[in-house]
């Protein structure tokens, strides 16, 4: 393999880790671009979720934008995305049901959009994510003020 061959398509903090797992999944910047557009499409036409995400969000395109580097570094390993997503979703209205709709939604369009062996890797990602998040979610509940549990 040249250099050039290893490096990734899209800008990453490991470069041979992310050309790994892009040759593994095939997944890409434009692939996960479209993922997460058709997902969060889907998201705001739900009747569970997007009335959730519609009063809290008015302008899509920089979530979007975020959300796109999100999954670039959970699914690529590109360090794109700075953010902490634990205290952004806590404070939410969420229950165990807002969870599995989130994953049914990420799952179908994850099955539509990408190879299957990149849609098992976004899935798993997705499944670990909305455990770690419902259980932040379900200990800032019972405990208003407390640091989320992740365990």
């Amino acid at each position: 393999m040249t250099a050039a061959a290893a490096t990734p398509p899209i800008p990453s903090a490991r470069p041979d880790v992310t050309a790994a797992l892009v040759a593994q999944t095939g997944l890409d910047a434009d692939v996960l671009r479209h993922l997460v557009h058709r997902f969060y499409g889907k998201v705001r036409a739900d009747s569970v979720l997007g009335p959730i995400f519609a009063a809290r969000i008015t302008d899509w395109a920089p979530h979007l934008d975020r959300m796109v580097a999100f999954w670039s570094s959970v699914a690529l390993m590109t360090g794109q995305y700075h953010g902490r997503p634990v205290p952004a979703h806590t404070p939410l209205p969420l229950t165990a049901a807002h969870f599995d709709r989130w994953l049914a939604l990420f799952r179908d369009t994850a099955h539509d959009t990408c190879t299957p062996a990149g849609a098992a890797h976004v899935i798993d990602r997705a499944e670990r994510i909305a455990r770690s998040l419902q259980m932040a979610v379900s200990s800032a509940q019972a405990e208003p003020g407390a640091v989320p549990r992740l365990i």
